[in-house]
């Protein structure tokens, strides 16, 4: 019943993060595919990719999708190494938001909509900065929310006082 209840909120925040209106990419995406499984495990991570899944049906699956999915893949598999304390935690999710501008641009220019050259890979990443702006934003809003969660818990719940 605990894992059916945690798949459901993973669905929910992401659902509620893209569904609610929000400047472009300024959802809580990035964060959740690097915290999930840091605090919940690398098995959490299978549900973050069919939460993504089942409301890309929604929103509306594109050619590019697969390198959404494929980043959020690479950002929960390497989040594992950065779990040792806030900072590392706060350096892998930002870490995660330039992987996933990296790998989601590489294929928009792969897709050839830029044309393939120099010059279009260039202007492909050029006019993506603006929306990796609220990637970055976005990531280290919704983190900063996670960490005070996180940190409410360890002091409500479990009584741990030494942070």
């Amino acid at each position: 019943m605990r894992q059916i209840l945690i798949c459901a909120g993973i669905f929910l925040s992401l659902a509620a993060s893209r569904f609610i209106p929000h400047p472009p990419n300024f959802t809580s995406l990035l964060a959740l595919s690097f915290y999930v499984p840091v605090f919940l495990g690398i098995r959490y991570l299978p549900i973050l990719i069919l939460s993504f899944a089942i409301t890309d049906l929604i929103i509306g699956y594109h050619s590019g999708t697969h390198w959404t999915w494929g980043s959020i893949l690479v950002i929960g598999l390497m989040s594992k190494y950065f779990n040792k304390n806030i900072n590392w935690r706060l350096s892998g999710a930002l870490l995660g938001a330039i992987l996933f501008f990296i790998i989601t641009n590489f294929g928009v220019w792969v897709s050839g909509t830029y044309g393939y050259s120099i010059e279009g890979f260039i202007e492909c990443y050029f006019l993506a900065i603006p929306f990796f702006t609220y990637s970055i934003l976005a990531t280290l809003f919704f983190s900063v929310v996670i960490e005070i969660i996180y940190k409410t818990y360890l002091l409500k719940f479990l009584k741990v006082n030494d942070l």
